[in-house]
């Protein structure tokens, strides 16, 4: 086996993408884990993944670190927030904010074991519904089905540090149907731009379709 040390806590393993396991033995998706010198390493998926696509489709910038403090709005049932969990570590702090009630129950079952993540059961849009549960955060995460994405990131990034980083998975069909997709991502970058500078952007095709993943710094 061979490892490569892509970013703080994000790794290839024999060619895979993985993050080493904060819960030895504990599976979340059915995922593969693999033990690599006294490690035992998470496989990460990009289809099931938007941050996984990111950094298989070239992302340069990944600032999500050990111990950060992570706001994750549309946290689902735990996927791509698990691998988050293991990046920052026991020390980290990951806000979890889903709206679904049947993502929040198996999105429980995840943070059982992870003492790291926070569940929240709410409306991204209604920041009000847990301002006194979030504190000053590193990084938004922010992979939400809305056409209201760009304003529930605005009003987010309230909880995020001066110069932090909001990482937007922008989806353009939930935006509007009738525009080009490209149009779409300018619009709703342009829309940012009084609160965030674009940082880099990266399409996660094939893995998802109609994306953007755009990485902004707080100004």
């Amino acid at each position: 086996m061979q490892i490569e040390n892509l970013f703080d806590g994000v790794y290839k393993l024999d060619g895979k993408l993985c993050t080493e396991g904060l819960v030895p033995g504990k599976k979340v998706y059915r995922e593969e884990h693999k033990e690599f010198k006294g490690k035992e390493y998470r496989m990460w998926n990009p289809y099931r993944s938007k941050l996984a696509a990111a950094i298989l489709n070239g992302l340069k910038n990944e600032h999500i670190r050990k111990s950060d403090i992570v706001l994750y709005l549309g946290a689902a049932t735990g996927t791509t927030t698990s691998h988050v969990s293991d990046i920052i570590g026991k020390d980290g702090i990951l806000y979890c904010v889903e709206l679904a009630e049947r993502n929040m129950r198996d999105l429980l079952t995840v943070c059982e074991s992870r003492t790291n993540m926070l569940p929240i059961l709410a409306d991204a849009r209604y920041t009000e519904r847990y301002d006194s549960m979030v504190k000053q955060c590193d990084i938004i995460y922010q992979d939400v089905s809305s056409p209201e994405q760009v304003g529930i990131l605005i009003s987010n990034s309230r909880f995020l540090k001066k110069n932090g980083y909001a990482y937007f998975a922008i989806k353009s069909q939930s935006i509007n149907i009738k525009k080009s997709p490209e149009h779409t991502f300018r619009k709703a970058l342009d829309e940012l731009s009084h609160v965030f500078e674009v940082v880099e952007e990266v399409k996660i095709e094939p893995y998802h379709k109609l994306h953007l993943f755009a990485v902004l710094r707080k100004i």
